[in-house]
C-alpha cells in the first residue's frame, strides 16, 4: 500500500488492478468483500449463471427492524478497445496530475471504494448506528443485465427483504462532484421490426413489392410524432431510430424485407402499453405487413423530495458547499430494478465526462470528496 493515498485511493487502484471486463468480475467483489465482513457486515455470495454477486448486511442498534440504507454498483467495466490507445494501460491505474487514470476509474470502481470506506468511517464513529446498511453489488451491469441486480433484487424480494433508500453509484456529475444527483430515470422501449415485401429485379418493379417504400412514410409519421409533453421531472418522450437493414447487397435487387431496430426513452407521462398501441397503430395506418418484437428494458421512475433526496442534497451541501440539481436525464441504470421495489433511489457519483472512452479518468481528489458525502448521507439517516 501507498502510505500517501487516501484509503478510497489506495482501494479504488486495487479494484481497478482487476480485469473485470464484463461479465467478469476478477476479484473485485473479493476485496469489498473483505473489507466490509471486517466492520461487521454479513455477506451471502449469489452466482446466477455466469455472474457473481453479492448482497451484504451490517445491522444496527434496532436490529432487523430498522430501514436499509443500500449501496448499489457494479464491479464489471466496459471493453478497452485496442490498448495500444491508452496514454496508461487501462489496468495499471495511474494517478497523473491529479487525475487516477485506469478502466473504471469513473464507471464506477471509484464510488465502490468511496461507499466501503465512506462505511468504514462511518462504523467506526457510530457502531452501534440506527437501521441497517447494505450493499447490492453485481458484475452484470455493463452487459444484458440479465443475471446481476434484477436477479438479486427477486431473491430479495422472495425473502421480503426490501431496501428503503438506495444510492447508486452511477457517474452522475457534470462539472463537479456532487453538482448533478439523478433522482430517476427515462423508461426505454425498444422494438425489432421486420416489414415484409416481395423481392424482384429493380427493372421490373410492377412485380416486386419493395418493402423500404412501403415503410417509408410511415417512418416518417413516427419520427415527426408528438409523443407527450414531458413534465417537470421528464423531457418529451423520443423516438429514435438505431438500425435500418434491407437489400441484398447487390445493385439489381429489390428486396423482400426491411429491418429497423427503434427505441423510446419515455417518460411517466406516457406507459409501455401506450407506447406500443400508437406505434402499432401508426403501421397499420399504413397497410404495411410486419412483424414486431417490444423489448422492454426498464420502467421510467421518479424518486421526489423526501427522507434520500433531502439527505443527499444536505450532505452534498455540507461537504463540497454545492446546491446540487435533480435530473432525469440520460440511460438507464440499475436503479430501474430497485425502484419498482417501493425504495427511494438516488443515483450520486462522480464526473461523467470520460465513462466507457479511451483514457478513462477521475480527479482524485473528487473520490475522497464523495466519499466525505456518501458519510455525511449516512450520518443523517442513520445516527
Amino acid at each position: 500500500m501507498n502510505s500517501s493515498l487516501t484509503p478510497t485511493l489506495q482501494l479504488a487502484i486495487d479494484l481497478i488492478r482487476c480485469r473485470s471486463v464484463t461479465p467478469e468480475d476478477d476479484g473485485c467483489q473479493e476485496l469489498m468483500i473483505k473489507r466490509l465482513e471486517a466492520i461487521g457486515f454479513k455477506t451471502e455470495r449469489l452466482r446466477f449463471g455466469e455472474v457473481d454477486n453479492f448482497w451484504a448486511v451490517r445491522t444496527g442498534i434496532d436490529g432487523t427492524d430498522g430501514p436499509i440504507l443500500a449501496f448499489a454498483g457494479h464491479t464489471d467495466v466496459v471493453p478497452t478497445g485496442p490498448e495500444a490507445n491508452w496514454t496508461n494501460p487501462p489496468f495499471e491505474p495511474k494517478i497523473i496530475d491529479g487525475m487516477l487514470h485506469g478502466r473504471g476509474a469513473a464507471d464506477m470502481k471509484g464510488s465502490l471504494a468511496a461507499m466501503v470506506i465512506a462505511c468504514e468511517s462511518f462504523v467506526a464513529k457510530n457502531p452501534n448506528h440506527k437501521g441497517r446498511i447494505a450493499f447490492l453489488i453485481t458484475s452484470d451491469e455493463e452487459g444484458p443485465s440479465i443475471n446481476g441486480t434484477v436477479k438479486v433484487v427477486e431473491w430479495l424480494e422472495a425473502r421480503n427483504t426490501k431496501m428503503t433508500w438506495c444510492i447508486v453509484g452511477e457517474p452522475s456529475s457534470t462539472a463537479q462532484v456532487g453538482d448533478v444527483i439523478k433522482n430517476g430515470r427515462r423508461g426505454s422501449l425498444g422494438a425489432i421490426l421486420k416489414v415484409k415485401g416481395i423481392q424482384g429485379h429493380v427493372a421490373y418493379p410492377h412485380l416486386a413489392d419493395n418493402p423500404i417504400h412501403k415503410f417509408a412514410p410511415a417512418l416518417a409519421e413516427l419520427t415527426a410524432e408528438h409523443w407527450d409533453n414531458g413534465n417537470e421531472f421528464f423531457p418529451a418522450t423520443s423516438f429514435q431510430v438505431s438500425n435500418i437493414n434491407g437489400g441484398t447487397g447487390a445493385t439489381n435487387v429489390i428486396p423482400g424485407e426491411v429491418e429497423v431496430i427503434f427505441n423510446f426513452r419515455f417518460s411517466t407521462e406516457l406507459t409501455e402499453t401506450i407506447l406500443r398501441e400508437r406505434t402499432e397503430a401508426i403501421l397499420n395506418k399504413h397497410k404495411l405487413k410486419y412483424e414486431l418484437k417490444w423489448i422492454l428494458s426498464g420502467q421510467p421512475f421518479l424518486t421526489p423530495r423526501g427522507d434520500l433526496v433531502n439527505a443527499v442534497v444536505d450532505a452534498i451541501k455540507s461537504e463540497v458547499g454545492l446546491d446540487a440539481e435533480l435530473s432525469t436525464t440520460g440511460g438507464t441504470s440499475d436503479g430501474r430494478f430497485i425502484a419498482p421495489t417501493g425504495a427511494q433511489v438516488v443515483e450520486l457519483g462522480p464526473i461523467n465526462a470520460t465513462i466507457h472512452k479511451v483514457n478513462e479518468c477521475i480527479s482524485a481528489d473528487d473520490l475522497n470528496k464523495l466519499t466525505g458525502i456518501y458519510e455525511k448521507t449516512l450520518e443523517k439517516l442513520l445516527s
